[in-house]
């Protein structure tokens, strides 16, 4: 086992919209945890199933992808920012501290489980995840490991005094409960920057529809609900009936999943989306996001309403919904929803 602590402190720049002068209105500090079984100078690939590349090799795509995740994340929370470069970013992400463990990821079998699961208990304990939730208000702990047939994840899991909102079986006890919200993200270091985005797409996905009472409300009426209904343009076929902005697997024209490169063009208003469908609509296809994964989950969160959108749904503007992923409590507390009182 090594600990690095701290490894560094983060500070992100942005190259598409510009940062005020003043301070940003949701901060998230993060920890990362790095699980590397080693076999001599590799990767074991008898504990990961798939990746045996070597060490040295495997922590820099490692800290590659972690720098490059947090400036993307922080960038892509620009309101429209590919458009207007005065845009302001709602979130910024800071890695406050790096933990490496040579050795396989600790893991629970159930009766049910094969592969076993990550035991995510064990991981928030070895680090003394406690302090660092309720002391050092970090907010997310970012693991990487492997999947490769050894290890069940979770690509997020939430816990906290407001219950477990997250990409997950939302399981009562597979993470500890603290006095504030925390959020894991479980990333494979077999994969690339575009599946790691992909696990904060779908977290923004649970927090937002959460929030906009999907959960609670009959699936045959999900088509009339804020965000899934008229911002994303589905209904419980998660496909597009309305080609409005899109979610992580469908883009405005996609027609199955992952279909992120589909060249069929439709009118969709995405870049200028309003609640009550009065908005612009403009005739595209993949081009406008470069046919990629990559470019796709950057734009679309980029037309999430966040700071200072001007927009409204039946005479109420609507919050910043950055809001949910940075200030989970502080939004729950408040009792805040995707249009303000």
């Amino acid at each position: 086992m090594r600990t690095i602590f701290p490894l560094f402190l983060l500070f992100i720049c942005y190259t598409s919209c510009s940062v005020s002068s003043e301070e940003l209105p949701y901060v998230i500090h993060v920890v990362v945890v790095k699980y590397f079984p080693i076999h001599g100078d590799n990767i074991d690939i008898e504990k990961t199933g798939d990746w045996g590349k070597g060490l040295v090799f495997t922590q820099k795509k490692v800290d590659s992808i972690t720098a490059e995740l947090a400036k993307l994340l922080g960038n892509a929370s620009c309101y429209r920012g590919y458009k207007n470069p005065d845009a302001k970013p709602s979130i910024k992400y800071e890695i406050v501290s790096t933990f490496e463990f040579y050795e396989p990821m600790p893991t629970v079998r159930g009766t049910h489980l094969d592969p076993p699961m990550t035991d995510y208990n064990t991981i928030i304990q070895r680090i003394d995840g406690k302090d660092w939730i309720e002391n050092r208000d970090v907010k997310e702990i970012w693991v990487w490991g492997y999947h490769g047939g050894k290890v069940g994840l979770w690509e997020s899991n939430m816990a906290g005094p407001f219950g477990d909102i997250s990409n997950s079986d939302r399981a009562l006890d597979d993470l500890p409960i603290f006095s504030k919200t925390f959020t894991l993200f479980h990333y494979n270091y077999q994969r690339g920057l575009s599946e790691a985005i992909e696990d904060h797409m779908h977290q923004i996905e649970a927090l937002l529809n959460f929030v906009d009472g999907r959960d609670s409300t009959d699936e045959d009426k999900w088509s009339e609900l804020l965000f899934w209904g008229k911002f994303v343009g589905s209904d419980k076929s998660h496909k597009i009936i309305r080609p409005g902005c899109g979610w992580v697997h469908y883009p405005p024209n996609g027609e199955k999943d992952y279909d992120w490169a589909n060249k069929k063009y439709v009118d969709t208003d995405i870049e200028d989306w309003k609640p009550d469908g009065t908005g612009t609509k403009q005739n595209m296809n993949c081009e406008r996001w470069k046919c990629n994964s990559l470019s796709w989950f950057q734009y679309w969160m980029q037309n999430l309403p966040g700071y200072n959108s001007g927009l409204s749904s039946e005479g109420k503007p609507l919050t910043n919904w950055w809001i949910f992923v940075g200030d989970f409590d502080t939004a729950m507390k408040n009792r805040m929803k995707l249009t303000a009182p």
